[in-house]
């Protein structure tokens, strides 16, 4: 009983202790907030009433008036950077880097925002030098990354390959699909100087690297077929089933033309009509109705788009169909399914695209690295229908 006639007594003793605390801080709060410039408040109160220009204009202002905020000046060269203002995002951090008695912790993080500058700007030997001088520095993983950047966009996949792996020690991120990709670009201007051995190494580096690498076979396959080596090629291509199903769509005409190559186009039909069941997709199907139509004629041709239509409407299937009757239409009805469907084709060529699924941006052609945000694999390897 006498514990919790203490603990009675203590409560009073706690609570004055806090409310002594509680004034403490208002009071330096206070002292604080008399301390900043009327044009800090303005600029908070553009920022609250979303007038960002007027915004920054205040806090320029500040920034003026006391020189030694830090934090704002990083804040607003930020701000400058996104708004596409590099101009004045490099003076910023420049006169931050000027500063005497800046903290070497400040300087260093001058350096990197500095950095992000000239490579958003386009200044990609600056940015380099600038992140080069900050490997040796506790920044060195953001410079790696940007050093990173650097390298894919100049296109120096040799270096991207060894910042990339420099990058995985210091972050333990894996970035084997990434670098499989830098083998397979190296592969691509191997073959463009006529080199298909040095090409086909790289392609073996890559799938070293990242056996899931649908890229490395299907251009595997593409050096084989290029070589007349038809078997091989076909073996290639349908291994990326293995690795991918969705990306089968990329391969079915080269595997079609292979098996044309070799005088077995029917065993191509069989193996592509085995494939669009397991894996049904309108760039399957497109393939698959050229080659029955090639071997089985117009009426076998018709009767599959038929089917297809009834499980899956599309104008890419519908086109299909009115092209199968074109074939076997009376002169009387020819001309009206030939408007229908050139209306039907135009509207479906247009609407079929491929999408990268981290940034939305659409093309017609297929990329292995979106051209707008810059990620790999991030294009969706079937077409889609969509608004234009």
């Amino acid at each position: 009983m006498e514990f919790e006639i203490w603990w009675l007594l203590a409560f009073p003793l706690f609570f004055v202790l806090g409310w002594l605390a509680a004034r403490v801080d208002i009071k330096q709060v206070m002292t604080e907030s008399r301390a900043l410039p009327n044009s800090y408040f303005r600029g908070l109160n553009f920022l609250l009433n979303e007038q960002p220009d007027k915004a920054i204009e205040a806090f320029l202002e500040v920034v003026k008036l006391e020189p030694e905020t830090i934090d704002l000046h990083f804040a607003l060269g930020a701000l400058f950077r996104r708004r596409g203002e590099l101009d004045r995002a490099i003076r910023m951090h420049e006169n931050l880097l000027e500063r005497e008695g800046l903290a070497e912790e400040q300087r260093l993080r001058a350096q990197g925002e500095l950095g992000q500058d000239y490579l958003k700007a386009g200044l990609l030997d600056r940015a380099e030098e600038v992140f080069g001088k900050l490997l040796q520095t506790p920044q060195h993983g953001l410079a790696r990354t940007y050093l990173l950047e650097i390298y894919v966009q100049e296109k120096d996949w040799q270096k991207a390959i060894d910042a990339a792996r420099e990058l995985e020690k210091d972050t333990s991120k894996p970035l084997n699909a990434d670098i499989a990709h830098f083998y397979c670009e190296l592969a691509l201007l191997d073959a463009a100087k006529g080199n298909p051995d040095a090409a086909a190494a790289h392609l073996q580096l890559a799938l070293a690297t990242n056996r899931q690498s649908v890229r490395a076979n299907l251009m595997s396959g593409d050096l084989d077929a290029a070589a007349g080596q038809h078997e091989a090629a076909i073996a290639d291509w349908r291994l990326v089933e293995t690795q991918s199903s969705a990306h089968m769509a990329l391969v079915v005409e080269r595997v079609l033309g292979s098996y044309r190559q070799l005088g077995r186009i029917d065993e191509g039909v069989l193996w592509l009509r085995a494939l669009y069941a397991r894996h049904p997709s309108q760039d399957v199907f497109s393939a698959l109705y050229l080659a029955v139509s090639e071997t089985e004629g117009a009426i076998a041709a018709t009767q599959l788009a038929r089917e297809e239509l009834r499980r899956n409407p599309s104008l890419r299937t519908l086109d299909r169909l009115l092209e199968a009757q074109l074939i076997n239409a009376e002169p009387g009805e020819r001309e009206l399914l030939q408007v229908e469907k050139s209306l039907v084709a135009a509207h479906s060529q247009r609407m079929m695209r491929y999408q990268c699924d981290s940034c939305g941006f659409k093309a017609k052609q297929f990329f292995w690295r979106c051209p707008a945000c810059g990620r790999w694999d991030s294009f969706d390897p079937e077409r889609r229908e969509g608004e234009v």
